[in-house]
């Protein structure tokens, strides 16, 4: 069995779309985050760097003892593994199906991260923030639609992959990010074909209700006011 650390944001839809996918069995752990149980003693065992989605595999293939993972790139790759499947075992389609996975993961992912932050969470409105993530994200936006006017289908090529997975629920927050795809003509066929899959459906779904609620205080703290001093208040917990 699967137990999937999660909260309904973007990096924990690409790992609940990927088991959607992939059709493996799993049980979900919701991981409030807004109530800062992402900072949890046991959390923290198996989430080193307190962030979810997490992901342990009480029968991993070796037959040993549970494994638990962090960073969504990380699981998604393990699950690829584990199910035989959305990652090529050749060279060539792997090295590009990665390239693209860590493409999301170092840029697409972090700076509309900061990009939305700093339009919808940050207490003021700082020009020059906006300026530079929004300026970022749409550069980034028109590397995708480059790529997909290459490959004429999914990111890495004519497969559906983890690449796909990982960068659908960022893009998924366009409107949010002010950004619109009819600029972007080959983002957004992507876009609406990935949307009408049946798994990438249930994987956007998964726990949505969890996100009822407005953005309170504690939630604010929680999310942005944490400090090594965070980890190591949990850790000292563990000892």
């Amino acid at each position: 069995m699967l137990d999937l650390y999660y909260w309904p944001t973007p990096n924990g839809w690409k790992i609940s779309i990927m088991l959607e996918e992939c059709g493996l069995p799993y049980q979900l752990v919701p991981v409030n985050i807004g109530k800062g149980e992402q900072f949890a003693p046991e959390f923290l065992t198996i989430s080193p760097n307190n962030r979810m989605p997490a992901l342990v595999d009480t029968e991993p293939t070796d037959g040993g003892e549970p494994v638990s993972v962090f960073e969504s790139g990380a699981i998604l790759i393990y699950l690829a593994e584990k199910s035989g499947q959305y990652l090529p075992r050749e060279m060539r389609g792997r090295l590009q199906v990665l390239e693209w996975l860590m493409w999301q993961m170092g840029g697409l992912g972090p700076m509309a991260g900061q990009n939305g932050h700093f339009l919808l969470y940050a207490p003021e409105k700082i020009p020059y923030a906006i300026d530079r993530y929004g300026n970022e994200v749409n550069r980034l936006y028109g590397v995708l639609n480059t790529q997909l006017g290459k490959t004429g289908a999914f990111v890495a090529g004519s497969e559906y992959s983890i690449a796909d997975m990982a960068i659908f629920p960022w893009v998924r927050t366009h409107k949010a990010q002010n950004v619109s795809l009819n600029g972007f003509p080959h983002v957004e066929r992507w876009y609406n074909a990935l949307f009408q899959r049946p798994a990438v459906k249930r994987g956007l779904d998964l726990g949505k209700e969890l996100r009822a609620g407005t953005m309170t205080e504690e939630a604010r703290k929680a999310l942005f006011g944490q400090t090594a001093q965070s980890v190591r208040d949990g850790n000292h917990k563990l000892n």
